[in-house]
């Protein structure tokens, strides 16, 4: 079943009810944020969205395509394979993320430690950088986590992070992702996550680098159960 053949839609004038139209369903934006850094095969999609089923992803895929947000193409010779990736206007989409990331992060219900994809540690940061702590900072910082790669730079007050090789970085983290969420967010240090991280070459670079980030205050709690 596409997106125009789907009975459910609001009926509604406003764009913003129109973008509920498109992606608004269970799944579609989370499959939108593991494609914003880059193409990505089927099974790397289901690999990254444990909780999703095949047939589930296929009909998102298929939504998102008919909706002009992704476009699926096959790889030439040797790979031979089948990819999915955002079209120009799926990645403007980025904002969204970002201003929700933002919005949520001050949820006095959203329980910290949940797990996250290596794509969502990695736009996090590129959402919640504060530019103010990075005034004379030059430095490239990269990140290996199990065969992906990412590469983060600070230069001249701006901030950049993407796909990249860690070759050549004045400081590499490598390890698991949630470790690193855990420190970046979670306010640990690189000792108190043991041996789930490993830093090569300017720790005291590495150091600074994962406290750039810093999470915005909680909304205050205005619901109370009956009872208490």
């Amino acid at each position: 079943m596409t997106r125009n053949s789907k009975k459910r839609a609001y009926q509604d004038g406003c764009a913003t009810a129109h973008a509920l139209d498109l992606i608004g369903d269970r799944w579609a934006m989370p499959i939108m944020r593991e494609l914003m850094l880059g193409p990505k095969r089927f099974t790397d999609l289901r690999a990254s969205l444990p909780g999703i089923s095949a047939n589930v992803l296929t009909q998102r895929l298929e939504e998102l395509e008919a909706a002009s947000v992704l476009v699926r193409r096959r790889l030439p010779p040797p790979a031979a394979s089948q990819i999915y990736e955002l079209t120009e206007w799926g990645r403007e989409s980025e904002i969204l993320f970002q201003v929700l990331g933002r919005w949520a992060c001050r949820s006095p219900t959203m329980q910290p430690g949940q797990p996250m994809s290596n794509v969502s540690v990695v736009l996090s940061m590129r959402t919640m950088i504060d530019r103010r702590r990075i005034a004379g900072l030059d430095a490239v910082i990269g990140f290996r986590f199990g065969e992906e790669e990412f590469r983060a730079q600070c230069k001249d007050g701006d901030f950049t992070m993407d796909r990249g090789p860690v070759e050549g970085a004045d400081a590499v983290i490598s390890g698991d992702q949630n470790a690193l969420a855990a420190v970046v967010y979670g306010g640990a240090s690189f000792e108190d996550v043991g041996g789930a991280l490993k830093i090569e070459g300017n720790r005291e670079l590495a150091e600074r680098f994962v406290r750039l980030f810093p999470l915005p205050s909680k909304a205050p709690v205005t619901f109370m159960p009956a009872g208490d």
